[in-house]
């Protein structure tokens, strides 16, 4: 049988430096404050709202949603969108991705100040991250992977990774975490030979592709650590990720759980750059956490 790799003791263990963080900034009237910029109802979207909503409330975060329709235009969003990356109470910005295709995400990525991308949107704050910039965020899923390596005593100096899946918001930067860890990365992609030699001969293998269960038991062998950040649809209406889990579990080291993995320290890491961000320049009145929902349509 593998090791879970539990990623909610995790997320808990952050949650209570937060918590502690937060009160000593309420201590001098500052309070952190997210914005959220929502285009549509897209299923995946509502679901993180809900539990950045529910883990702001139990921090102490202020959380303003910013609602649009589907057909709102470019200059509408980017308005709104300059306000707040001008409001000193805001002290994160985050997008939900993808957008309709007539809005520009590049674009709007580039109108947020490096201090508020707390999701690391913008090409400037992937450049920075580059450069091992301390003043930058690195993406929360890539860093929440790093968090539980850390948290479960994974060894990253001198060790081989290999990363399936070579995306801004996971693989590129978490092969750079990686390496400024110390770690030996191999990344693997859509042309990538024989996935499952880099795969059998890693000591650890992170999977973030986007395919329900596409890797078996035969893509590892019994020393490897699988991370799987895969969260798609299983076609009999739940979830499952990139690995097959029961196919998996019971022939490798170490195993990400089907529920509670990574996904349960990413919305804690998020919150985290907050925090942080305010802690760094914070300018706000001091009043009670609230969530505020603006139709901005």
């Amino acid at each position: 049988m593998s090791f879970r790799l539990e990623g909610r003791p995790v997320s808990e263990w952050i949650q209570k430096d937060l918590f502690k963080r937060v009160n000593s900034l309420v201590q001098t009237g500052r309070i952190p404050k997210l914005v959220l910029f929502r285009v549509g109802e897209r299923p995946d979207d509502l679901s993180y709202e809900k539990s950045i909503s529910k883990l702001c409330q139990k921090i102490g975060i202020l959380l303003e949603i910013k609602l649009f329709d589907l057909n709102v235009t470019q200059s509408e969003i980017e308005k709104i969108l300059s306000a707040a990356n001008e409001d000193s109470t805001v002290h994160g910005i985050m997008m939900f991705r993808p957008l309709p295709s007539h809005l520009n995400m590049d674009r709007l990525s580039k109108l947020i100040a490096i201090h508020k991308d707390v999701d690391c949107m913008s090409v400037m704050s992937l450049s920075r991250l580059l450069e091992r910039n301390q003043q930058t965020f690195a993406p929360c899923t890539a860093e929440a992977i790093v968090e539980l390596f850390k948290y479960h005593n994974v060894p990253l100096r001198g060790s081989n990774i290999t990363v399936i899946g070579t995306s801004l918001v996971v693989g590129k930067p978490l092969a750079l975490l990686l390496a400024n860890e110390s770690a030996t990365v191999t990344m693997c992609h859509s042309m990538t030979r024989d996935v499952r030699f880099f795969s059998k001969n890693a000591d650890i293998v992170v999977v973030a592709t986007g395919t329900p269960k596409r890797f078996d038991a035969t893509y590892f062998d019994g020393n490897t650590t699988v991370i799987d950040v895969g969260i798609n649809d299983d076609g009999d209406g739940g979830i499952c990720g990139d690995v097959d889990f029961d196919n998996v579990v019971d022939h490798v080291k170490a195993i990400t759980p089907k529920h509670g993995g990574v996904g349960a320290i990413t919305t804690t890491i998020l919150l985290r750059h907050v925090v942080i961000s305010c802690e760094n320049n914070g300018h706000i009145k001091t009043s009670c956490p609230e969530i505020i929902t603006d139709t901005a349509s």
